[in-house]
């Protein structure tokens, strides 16, 4: 059996980040909105109201968590280029996915945000310099700067990953 978390496994950082990689990396950034909206494609209300593993969130926090979360990044990857080592601002996931926009909103103004999101997002990848990906923020939690290219693989990853949540979930409730 999968592990329910982690049904991908958990984020290791790449050896290899070339442009190579980048280039899938941004693929996977590119198709991840159409995926989600395909992932919750005809489920109701109960369905996106259930979690995807014990304690966990539901489809529907999920979808918005993924929205929250890509947002943070994209912002972070704008400071990035225009400051050096900007401190970069942390936020928890955990009471963010406990507002109530995120458990009761109707995913698909997640979904909308996303798709909007990510077009902007690979454009500004796709403008980038092998300088630009050397570039980095300050991630206070960590105590370290992560560079952008590194990020990059965490949200193609993180992009997967939820993606993953969502549906084998429908797999294992057979909800085809």
């Amino acid at each position: 059996m999968k592990n329910l978390q982690y049904p991908i496994g958990k984020f290791q950082k790449p050896e290899d980040c070339s442009q190579d990689k980048r280039a899938e990396w941004i693929q996977v950034l590119q198709a991840a909105p159409e995926k989600f909206k395909l992932a919750v494609k005809d489920l109701n209300a109960e369905q996106l109201d259930t979690p995807y593993r014990p304690s966990g969130w539901t489809i529907r926090q999920v979808i918005h968590h993924a929205a929250d979360s890509h947002m943070n990044s994209f912002i972070r990857f704008k400071l990035a280029l225009t400051e050096e080592e900007p401190i970069i601002k942390g936020y928890n996931e955990a009471m963010w996915a406990e507002l109530p926009d995120t458990k009761a909103l109707d995913p698909d103004w997640s979904l909308q945000l996303l798709k909007g999101l990510h077009q902007r997002w690979v454009f500004l990848l796709n403008g980038m310099t092998e300088e630009d990906f050397q570039r980095g923020f300050y991630h206070p939690e960590m105590e370290t700067v992560i560079p952008l290219d590194v990020t990059l693989a965490l949200y193609a990853w993180h992009s997967e990953h939820h993606l993953a949540h969502i549906v084998e979930l429908r797999k294992r409730m057979n909800w085809t």
